[in-house]
């Protein structure tokens, strides 16, 4: 499986600048790889992404409406996540391999286990506390 996240956060309250924005979504992606032990992963030069010995494991997509973003990231977790990539040219950068975690790692984990380090790393980038919907206070009636 592969984890996808979508982050809703004001850059007014940061920093006016994708470019930036783009980084943090990368470097949090890098915090939680290098707390699984996955040392190796790092960003390549002129390319957005993170990459594991030359691999993409991650990739990054924003879009941004009046300094509030959309889209985000999305990690290769499993190993089946990267197989429908074999038949197509993975963000159009030809020659390249994709990767997932499970293949740098001794024993595997799932996108569940993997969503909660980035949680935690997306938290300390970006200084801000993550509330579940779960744990949201809802008014009125309670919803399903």
């Amino acid at each position: 499986g592969q984890l996808v996240v979508y982050p809703i956060l004001n850059l007014r309250a940061y920093k006016q600048d994708l470019h930036w924005y783009m980084r943090a979504l990368e470097e949090s992606i890098l915090v939680a790889l290098h707390g699984l032990g996955i040392q190796n992963a790092t960003r390549e030069e002129g390319i957005t992404g993170v990459w594991i010995n030359g691999k993409k494991v991650a990739a990054v997509g924003i879009k941004c409406k009046k300094w509030i973003t959309l889209h985000g990231l999305s990690v290769n977790v499993e190993s089946q996540s990267v197989d429908p990539f074999s038949g197509i040219v993975p963000c159009g950068l030809v020659g390249r391999e994709v990767t997932c975690i499970n293949d740098h790692l001794g024993e595997s984990i799932t996108v569940k286990q993997f969503a909660g380090h980035l949680r935690k790393a997306i938290a300390e980038t970006f200084c801000v506390t993550l509330v579940c919907p779960q744990q949201t206070p809802r008014s009125g009636k309670d919803r399903p």
